[in-house]
């Protein structure tokens, strides 16, 4: 029984060691890092310039919308938009999607692709 709960009491310990680790996403400096995107991409509908607009980009397939000239690659993409893929998007984007047009090299920091993220959530709800 001893050695139960001793594993039990290990097991918690990594659980709340962990669970420590968990940083806060700070939407703030998502918006700040998305001044970067803001050349090209609007996160209403309407707006954006060389970018397609990402209203409504979550649960999206990549290359989709008619009224945006896509490289033929990102339209060949099978590509879903959630946070996953656009992390990893963000990350490299010619390495996920090789020949797309977007003129970006990447996102190393793991935590600003996460802010990011933050806060396209919050500004690219369908409009």
């Amino acid at each position: 029984m001893k050695s139960l709960v001793r594993q039990w009491t290990v097991a918690c310990v990594f659980v709340l060691a962990d669970a420590g680790a968990v940083r806060a996403l700070d939407l703030a400096k998502g918006e700040s890092l998305f001044e970067k995107c803001h050349a090209c991409h609007a996160v209403k509908q309407e707006g954006g310039t060389l970018g397609p607009p990402l209203a409504g980009i979550f649960g999206r397939k990549a290359g989709s919308l008619e009224q945006f000239r896509y490289s033929p690659a990102m339209r060949r993409s099978s590509l879903i938009w959630d946070d996953t893929t656009l992390d990893r998007f963000l990350t490299e984007p010619q390495a996920l999607v090789p020949g797309n047009r977007m003129p970006f090299a990447g996102m190393p920091d793991k935590s600003d692709r996460d802010d990011l993220i933050a806060y396209l959530h919050k500004a690219t709800i369908a409009q």
